[in-house]
């Protein structure tokens, strides 16, 4: 068994046959769900805000502090957990890509900026008057999942579009991105990158698969995510290895194996070049 599970939506609907959403206070959700404290992984989009308390969230190994105002993004598959004080209070709802974008049609979940890039941004900080903004919305999208009154699922799925149209609108107050067709290219990069970064490492392979010169893929990756296309290849690989490594299961040479390296002094080295430390450090570090 694998120590840290990825989990579905089902698991927390434990009472319904709902298998996309799920809406509920954080207090509530920490009755029930208290293993969420662990590191863990989703197969679902995940949305928070927090109204009260405080404490540290970490998301693939990056930390952010907790406090009313603080909101978060989660993509499925990254690996987070939380440790929280007492107090702690907000909203937390998940929901699939299936359901979003075969509701709207017309657009996709993945087109709101902090859903752009796995290597973007899963925090929101809102000020005192953009909580008060957007705090009826999860307080309505809450109690509109405790009735049964027509047209139920139509206002749920509103007001989760327009918390997220709420909170793009301050993600780019704070995140500038170019123009939607350099958005584009990235998000075919990283789905790309996703099938094929285990066995092809080369800037250029991925600039051929998209059609488009290295120079200008490099370019696009700079503008966007402030990175060369190598940088964006090689973070993909040492965030799975950071992964890998969490389970113990797998040794270091296998892992380097896995991720497409031959040569274990070499992966060791490349790992140690970007996380500042070497796998064996890492993993009892993290363990």
């Amino acid at each position: 068994m694998k120590k840290y599970p990825i989990y579905s939506i089902e698991q927390f609907n434990c009472n319904s046959v709902n298998s996309d959403l799920y809406v509920n206070t954080f207090k509530n959700h920490l009755i029930n769900h208290s293993f969420v404290e662990k590191p863990h992984r989703h197969n679902f989009y995940l949305l928070v805000l927090f109204t009260n308390g405080s404490g540290i969230h970490e998301v693939d190994f990056d930390r952010f502090e907790i406090g009313p105002g603080s909101a978060f993004v989660l993509q499925p598959g990254q690996i987070h957990h939380w440790i929280l004080s007492e107090d702690i209070e907000g909203f937390i709802v998940f929901y699939s890509a299936e359901m979003y974008n075969l509701y709207f049609g017309n657009k996709t979940i993945e087109e709101y900026p902090f859903y752009f890039s796995i290597q973007n941004s899963p925090e929101i900080v809102l000020d005192n008057q953009e909580i008060k903004s957007v705090l009826p919305y999860f307080e309505s999208l809450m109690a509109e999942t405790q009735t049964l009154k027509i047209f139920q699922r139509d206002k749920i799925m509103n007001l989760l579009d327009i918390i997220h149209i709420e909170l793009a609108r301050k993600y780019n107050e704070i995140h500038v991105h170019e123009t939607h067709t350099y958005n584009v290219k990235i998000k075919n990069l990283e789905q790309l990158l996703e099938q094929k970064y285990k066995e092809e490492k080369s800037a250029a392979f991925y600039a051929s698969e998209l059609n488009i010169t290295l120079k200008h893929l490099n370019r696009i990756c700079k503008d966007i995510l402030k990175k060369t296309t190598t940088e964006v290849i090689v973070n993909r690989v040492i965030l799975e290895a950071k992964r890998m490594l969490l389970d113990k299961n797998w040794t270091v040479n296998e892992i380097a194996f896995v991720l497409g390296y031959d040569d274990y002094s070499y992966f060791s080295r490349l790992f140690k070049k970007h996380s500042g430390m070497t796998p064996t450090e890492f993993r009892f570090f993290k363990n």
